[in-house]
């Protein structure tokens, strides 16, 4: 069952053939197996699992109607609340942090039927682009074990790559479900902002952070995004009517406009990455979709303009964690002292590099010079991408420059791995859905992701489109060495 889809899981579960106890074994039987060598996960749900398991199989045996998704296994990225178990944000701040209430994306999936079985690891409060930045350990790409799964929702694109879940849920600020599935070769979709509630979701940047699946398929994808998205009285922010997602896609392309973005179609991309996303291009000009290069100015102050609104935002959100309502807390007499050691412990090197360019992005005389600009950019941005739009209906580029980098290669290079995140950022800027998923494979045998990107609220449109290229290339059919039990130690 370790390559079987959700939908597979769910229709076999439906019909008798299988028990959610069943299911739910043998995704613990390949977490035990291959999570001491990918580090997917750091906590593992396995009673509350087990109970969830045997209620769906007693609601099935009494004729009840389990969900869309009875029976399936997912993961949950570490910075969604669990009542069940603990949500660290893979810091030492929040280390025993449980919280008294789920995520509202967590809740949605147990009403459509879901059993969650873990919490994954991510970069310290989702801040960084490899997963390295974790304070509670590393999780390695199931392609190969030297390299890095991307980020910050590395551990679940691990899990879902490496065949321990069918599905897995992250959070993306500036790519951080697109990249992390570009690297290990699975499926991410980052919604249109507020399709998804925030409600539950540890925030680093409000208004750029979006909850999103990732999964093997495009139609899983869809399914999920059905089941989380929706209008939610716990978030403002959240939109009041969800994305309209037919129940079975069709896949096609014909008379799709698609733009290349020229601006990511450049010597900055890696060779084999770049060529792979040439011939995705000339695969929809092939299959009765128009394609044409489009130049979009601003993108290319995307990344400058993202790292001064997120690191603004993250200085602000951040400044909770004091050590005085929750979370880790330096052992201090003085007040003052308390405050200073508990941030300067409990906070990892990158968390603290960004609160301090947030604080100053946002300081007396610098807020103009620098925050304002960012806004600015940033609006500048939107008004490409709806220029863009009346032209096309979907704009296609390489979801990452480069495949999965080895392991500690930009630890010590910050803007080396911030641009890691060039082509993903301006998306979560102008607030519009983009899809990643995989199209070819370096000499090396890594995955290539490519990335598709499209108005407001047209995730049906990116869906029938990733579905149309996946059903053409049957990518999902090669699997990762930890599956095939040859991984690279």
């Amino acid at each position: 069952m370790s390559l079987e889809s959700a939908r597979q899981l769910q229709a076999r579960f439906a019909r008798g053939e299988v028990s959610a106890q069943e299911i739910l074994a043998a995704a613990f039987e390949r977490i035990d197996a291959a999570d001491d060598r990918v580090g997917a996960f750091l906590t593992v749900m396995r009673q509350p699992a087990e109970a969830r398991a045997q209620e769906l199989d007693r609601r099935r045996a009494a004729g009840e109607d389990c969900g869309v998704l009875a029976g399936v296994p997912v993961a949950i990225k570490d910075n969604l609340c669990t009542q069940e178990a603990r949500t660290t944000c893979a810091s030492r701040m929040l280390a025993d942090f449980t919280p008294p209430y789920d995520a509202t994306v967590v809740r949605r999936l147990a009403e459509a039927g879901a059993v969650i079985v873990g919490k994954t690891n991510l970069d310290e409060f989702a801040m960084g682009s490899s997963t390295e930045n974790s304070a509670l350990g590393r999780t390695c790409n199931p392609w190969d074990l030297e390299r890095v799964p991307g980020g910050s929702s590395g551990g679940s694109a691990a899990a879902v790559a490496a065949g321990m879940v069918p599905i897995a849920l992250g959070s993306d600020t500036g790519g951080s479900i697109r990249q992390p599935a570009a690297l290990c070769g699975v499926v991410g979709l980052k919604p249109t902002y507020g399709a998804v509630s925030r409600y539950g979701l540890v925030a680093f940047a409000s208004s750029l952070d979006q909850v999103g699946p990732l999964t093997r398929s495009v139609e899983d994808a869809a399914r999920v995004l059905n089941v989380i998205s929706g209008p939610d009285p716990q978030d403002a922010t959240s939109l009041p009517q969800a994305p309209v997602i037919p129940d079975r896609l069709e896949g096609s392309v014909r008379s799709l406009r698609v733009g290349v973005i020229a601006q990511l179609d450049t010597d900055g991309v890696d060779p084999e990455t770049r060529a792979a996303v040439r011939q995705a291009a000339d695969w929809f000009a092939s299959h009765g979709a128009s394609v044409e290069r489009i130049s979009l100015p601003a993108i290319d102050h995307g990344i400058a303009a993202y790292y001064l609104i997120a690191t603004a935002e993250a200085s602000a959100n951040l400044a909770r964690y004091d050590g005085v309502r929750y979370g880790w807390r330096a052992d201090r007499p003085d007040l003052l002292g308390m405050y200073r050691q508990t941030r300067d412990q409990g906070f990892g090197p990158e968390v603290k590099r960004r609160i301090m360019l947030g604080t100053y992005a946002l300081s007396a005389g610098y807020y103009e010079a620098c925050y304002q600009k960012g806004q600015l950019v940033r609006s500048r941005l939107r008004q490409d991408f709806q220029a863009a739009f009346e032209r096309f209906d979907v704009l296609l580029s390489p979801t990452s420059p480069q495949t999965a980098f080895a392991l500690g290669e930009k630890v010590d290079d910050p803007l080396a791995m911030y641009l890691a995140d060039v082509a993903t950022v301006a998306a979560n800027l102008v607030g519009i859905p983009a899809i990643s998923l995989p199209c070819g494979f370096d000499s090396r045998g890594l995955p290539i992701g490519l990335q598709l990107q499209g108005p407001a609220l047209s995730e049906a449109r990116l869906l029938e489109a990733a579905l149309a290229f996946e059903q053409a290339h049957d990518l999902a059919g090669r699997v990762p060495p930890v599956i095939a039990g040859q991984a690279r130690a």
